[in-house]
């Protein structure tokens, strides 16, 4: 999210991409960084112990909340 919060404050388009576990931990550090604006990508987790297929799989799903998220037509999950 710091990452992404740099980007976006210099105006760099950004997609922020957390798995499942790490969302709400997201939504704090975004809060607390003060933009609300930025909907993090959400992968199902884990990604440290799947085969490369599968990483292959889920990056493939989050491509369109990446397109989503730049074309500004991205509804986060709850």
């Amino acid at each position: 999210m710091h990452d992404g919060f740099s980007l976006e404050t210099l105006g760099v388009p950004t997609a922020v991409i957390v798995t499942t576990a790490f969302l709400h931990e997201a939504k704090v550090q975004r809060a607390a960084l003060g933009m609300a604006g930025l909907a993090p990508v959400v992968v199902e987790h884990p990604l440290s112990s799947i085969s490369e297929e599968e990483i292959r799989s889920r990056a493939a799903d989050a491509l369109g909340q990446v397109v989503r998220v730049w074309q500004g037509s991205y509804t986060e999950p709850a």
